[in-house]
């Protein structure tokens, strides 16, 4: 493939803001596609796979290249894919003979999965055997899962409409909704987004809705419901019938909510921003379902948000058990008596799943529930990203 300069210059700048400013890649990405409206989709393409494989790849390239220099550290990643280098001057210096010694000489899997030591060596501990196979699925590229509006469409009807469109899908087995591409595209410009018919989902995570098992009628609380997804799955599965709380600490996470569920043509959602322990006090026993989508260290997802193993450290990782914890016990008294709770989390850690369950169910307000199931899904089984669901009713 060859290499276009404009090109190749937006990918370093691309990561000199995500490394040497701080800032999370797929905003920078983002910033950096609109920069410049005359890149085609081919060129756009070559720029967000670039920047976030280097993004995913970012300690293992800095180990190979001959120098800490953004032009050779991006020189080295496409050598590492099995290109040539051109000859120009952002590259003089790189020897290719030497970066592949280099490369040969790693034998550190943290280096060769390009992970920080404390990761591997705190995977290897909670995941014992399952960490290499596991780590090695996170560093895979993300698919593009979409998750069919039921209101409005079936998979199979959307299926076609979008193979009518030259898009080509799959239908993976056990989850009802998901359509996986074929082929990784932007998808939110297709008029099928526009007008409602699906939204951006993975499959794992639409294993928590479900989880809920919400009936049409039903009073449900979303807790921690960000910017509404999994929100719009549970209207959908209760059929645009009965009441969903969708709540969270950000308001603007809500505005997007609001704007989602019209576009989805929901109208059971209704919005609550969390101002302290007083709201949640005003909700006690009154949900028949609540999903406690918890924040957490996103381990499960690192497929989708390779920077996140840059951010993370362990006394992040602690202090996001401290904030799961406190969620559990202060908004678990919102579900009524004989109601299910569902604890999630975007993470393959069981610090922060089944032993943060055991802990809450060990606690004077644990007491009043029990564990009827819960699942554990990880990446290099499952396909898609790595998850928790625990599925709790109150007695």
């Amino acid at each position: 493939m060859r290499l276009h300069s404009n090109t190749v210059y937006g990918v370093v700048n691309a990561i000199d803001e995500i490394f040497n400013n701080q800032q999370y890649a797929d905003k920078v990405i983002e910033r950096t596609l609109k920069s410049n409206p005359k890149w085609g989709s081919r060129d756009r393409g070559f720029i967000a796979e670039s920047a976030y494989e280097m993004v995913r790849w970012w300690r293992l390239i800095n180990e190979v290249s001959p120098t800490d220099d953004l032009f050779h550290l991006f020189a080295t990643y496409w050598l590492m894919q099995g290109n040539e280098v051109p000859p120009w001057r952002e590259f003089e210096g790189i020897d290719v003979d030497k970066v592949k010694q280099r490369y040969e000489a790693i034998s550190s899997r943290a280096v060769l999965q390009s992970i920080p030591d404390w990761m591997d060596e705190m995977g290897s501990e909670l995941l014992g055997d399952k960490w290499d196979d596991e780590i090695n699925a996170l560093n895979e590229q993300a698919q593009v899962v979409i998750r069919a509006n039921s209101l409005k469409i079936t998979r199979e009807d959307l299926a076609n409409r979008l193979k009518e469109e030259n898009i080509e899908t799959f239908a993976p087995k056990g989850y009802r909704d998901a359509l996986v591409l074929a082929k990784r595209q932007n998808i939110f410009r297709n008029p099928a987004f526009k007008e409602g018919l699906f939204e951006v989902q993975d499959a794992s995570s639409q294993l928590v809705a479900d989880a809920l098992d919400a009936q049409p009628g039903m009073r449900v609380i979303d807790a921690c419901a960000g910017a509404g997804g999994k929100s719009l799955h549970l209207a959908a599965l209760m059929q645009n019938k009965g009441k969903i709380l969708s709540m969270d600490v950000e308001e603007w996470k809500l505005k997007n909510t609001k704007l989602r569920a019209r576009r989805n043509g929901i109208s059971i959602i209704e919005t609550k921003t969390i101002e302290g322990s007083k709201t949640i006090k005003r909700l006690a026993n009154s949900a028949d379902r609540l999903l406690l989508d918890v924040p957490c260290s996103g381990m499960g997802v690192l497929r989708r948000n390779p920077d996140t193993k840059w951010k993370l450290s362990p006394e992040s990782i602690s202090n996001v058990r401290l904030i799961q914890q406190d969620i559990l016990q202060g908004y678990s008294s919102m579900v009524k008596s004989g109601g299910v709770m569902i604890y999630a989390t975007c993470s393959i850690l069981p610090t922060e799943n089944q032993m943060q369950v055991e802990q809450f169910l060990q606690s004077d307000k644990g007491q009043n529930f029990k564990l009827l199931e819960d699942q554990k899904v990880l990446a290099h089984e499952s396909g898609f990203d790595g998850f928790y669901i625990a599925k709790l009713q109150r007695k």
